[in-house]
């Protein structure tokens, strides 16, 4: 038994598929965390929740607990929900040390996963690369620091690989979606458009850009499109969990607040600036997972996700 214990917190999903695939990945981090408690927790949808999961460690003797969101970026889940639950935890029990990571964040290592799963997807085979369009599809929020870090990745992706053209779009909440932006980028003149959700997990979502994509491509049987798959547990993947872990080791890490709606009067965000920390998913907490017909509780989410995953 140790004193450490890393917690590993997802949102969770009605999709089973993106549950086992958050496994997966806990599991295969397991192995590169040694000497420690390890377990995972999810905001809504799956258990166990964050709750019970850092019961469960206080319960196996671990003082100290690192809590990791696995969430690429940081919109309302990290700034609000997630540190809500954390903090309601350490308040009750003041006798254990917690620690909350920083988002993963636009990363090396995540733009090197990107890289090999676009490539894997897309090899050249004759394909000049700049003949051939980018699309970087993110998941979408109404935190326009999380939405600008979409246009980054797609960005630095396009420079660093060669791509002719690169676009980025949103599955929902954010403008532009993804068969707008497809149809759009299927006017441009490349032959080949490169189609890449980055996302962590499949789900509903993923599914649906894929669905999207095939219905663009009919329309446009002169031009070649591929679908890359997502990050899932690419070892670079794995690796920058490893570096969020090991800087709770060393101290607290701070989140980047320079462009947070929440601390800085961003235009058209002014009166989210200064709100009160909240979490809203203390009613959903494991919901949807005990029902015998699989039906759940629907709601509404201030950041305005689709959490049907």
């Amino acid at each position: 038994m140790t004193e450490t214990a890393v917690l590993i917190c997802g949102h969770g999903s009605r999709d089973p598929e993106a549950i086992a695939e958050f496994e997966l990945l806990a599991t295969a981090l397991r192995g590169r965390l040694p000497g420690v408690e390890f377990a995972t927790g999810y905001l809504e949808f799956a258990r166990p929740t964050i709750r019970d999961a850092l019961s469960a460690l206080a319960g196996r003797g671990a003082c100290r607990m690192l809590a990791v969101p696995g969430m690429l970026f940081a919109a309302s889940h990290v700034k609000n929900d997630l540190p809500w639950e954390i903090n309601s935890f350490a308040a009750a029990h003041p006798e254990i040390e917690v620690r909350f990571g920083r988002d993963l964040a636009i990363d090396p290592n995540l733009l090197r996963a990107a890289a090999d799963r676009i490539g894997m997807a897309a090899p050249l085979n004759g394909v000049d690369r700049s003949d051939s369009l980018l699309l970087v599809v993110g998941r979408g929020t109404n935190d326009p620091d999380a939405n600008s870090n979409i246009a980054k990745v797609a960005r630095m992706l396009w420079e660093g690989m060669g791509f002719g053209w690169a676009e980025t779009a949103y599955s929902g909440v954010a403008h532009p979606r993804v068969d707008q932006a497809l149809t759009r980028a299927a006017r441009l003149g490349f032959s080949r458009i490169v189609v890449f959700p980055y996302f962590l997990f499949t789900g509903v979502l993923v599914k649906r850009i894929y669905a999207q994509s095939a219905a663009v491509a009919r329309q446009f049987p002169e031009i070649e499109f591929v679908d890359a798959p997502y990050l899932r547990d690419h070892p670079a993947v794995l690796d920058a969990f490893c570096a969020r872990v090991a800087e709770l080791h060393e101290a607290q890490p701070a989140m980047n607040c320079q462009l947070c709606k929440y601390r800085t009067q961003i235009i058209g965000y002014e009166a989210d600036a200064g709100a009160v920390q909240a979490g809203h998913h203390h009613h959903v907490r494991g919901i949807g997972v005990d029902a015998p017909d699989g039906h759940g509780h629907s709601h509404p989410h201030h950041d305005g996700h689709d959490h049907h995953r």
